[in-house]
């Protein structure tokens, strides 16, 4: 089965994409970990997005999509795959389905106020990067880390104000992918408000009753 995770930035895809792939035995594949993944292998490809990064550029649709579809014709994708991160955009869901169409999306929806709450109280560890939060999962003593004793900082991304942009920018260019993907019938949506594991129990259920009606 081949799953594509979407939703607003903090709303828990990679955590739910983890969760799902350790249940059900398929690869959770990100696009950090494609990026990553091309460069360190001196793929042509990652070749070409690590001279982006490293310029301060931003990897083009074409780019993207070119990693994607090699990094899913590898053979540990092969029985299906946990897509998170991509598509973003139109062009990109349209590539994919020319390639490797998915077979559901799973749509984890989540408030403003509820992405908010999470990212803005998140703290990152300057020494391991251990990541925190300040109602969640609080260090032992504020601002320090437990493991290693360095500072805590608040990424710049992860300022209430910067949350905000990053909202906008997701409705802007992603959102339009909730009619696209509802037109092709693959949506499905879940409650992402809730704990973490109330999200999974809900989330479980959902993708078990999929590949059960896949196989009847």
């Amino acid at each position: 089965m081949k799953f594509v995770f979407f939703g607003a930035p903090g709303a828990g895809k990679g955590t739910m994409a983890s969760r799902a792939s350790t249940a059900f035995g398929l690869p959770h594949i990100s696009t950090g970990e494609i990026f990553r993944g091309a460069m360190r292998e001196g793929t042509p490809l990652g070749l070409q997005v690590k001279a982006v990064i490293e310029s301060g550029g931003l990897v083009s649709d074409e780019l993207t999509i070119g990693l994607v579809r090699e990094r899913l014709a590898k053979d540990d994708a092969a029985g299906g795959w946990l897509l998170d991160g991509f598509p973003r955009t139109i062009a990109q869901a349209e590539a994919l389905a020319s390639f490797c169409p998915e077979d559901h999306v799973i749509d984890l929806q989540v408030s403003d106020a509820k992405v908010i709450e999470r990212l803005s109280g998140r703290r990152m560890c300057k020494g391991c990067g251990r990541i925190f939060h300040t109602r969640f999962m609080p260090p032992s003593k504020p601002g320090i880390c437990d493991d290693c004793g360095a500072a805590l900082y608040t990424r710049e991304d992860d300022r209430e104000e910067s949350v905000r942009v990053r909202l906008e920018n997701y409705r802007g260019q992603t959102m339009p992918l909730v009619d696209y993907y509802t037109a092709r019938g693959t949506l499905v949506s879940v409650d992402g408000e809730a704990d973490a594991d109330a999200v999974w129990a809900d989330l479980r259920a959902v993708m078990e009753g999929l590949i059960a009606a896949e196989k009847a």
